[in-house]
């Protein structure tokens, strides 16, 4: 006899939350790199709080403005690469 998903306590998204969150952990362990390690034990608290981390472009305001100059100093250093090759 088999249930069907919608009669389970537990919806569906926690359940693939929970696997991902698995496998990051398993990675995790099996790696002897400790920012590996790291990382994968952050990426399984993400997959099971997706909705905890967030940015606001209110927290940010001059980050487009910071990015435009960080883009026009690299495309001036770079300008003039593909006229040396």
């Amino acid at each position: 006899m088999t249930r069907p998903w919608s009669s389970m306590d537990v919806p569906l998204a926690v359940v693939e939350a929970d696997i991902a969150a698995a496998h990051f952990e398993q990675a995790a362990g099996r790696t002897k790199s400790p920012s590996d390690q790291i990382a994968f034990r952050l990426d399984a608290w993400l997959v099971k709080h997706p909705d905890d981390v967030r940015a606001a472009a209110a927290a940010y305001p001059d980050w487009p403005a910071q990015f435009a100059a960080i883009k026009a100093a690299h495309s001036s250093t770079t300008a003039g690469e593909a006229d040396r090759v």
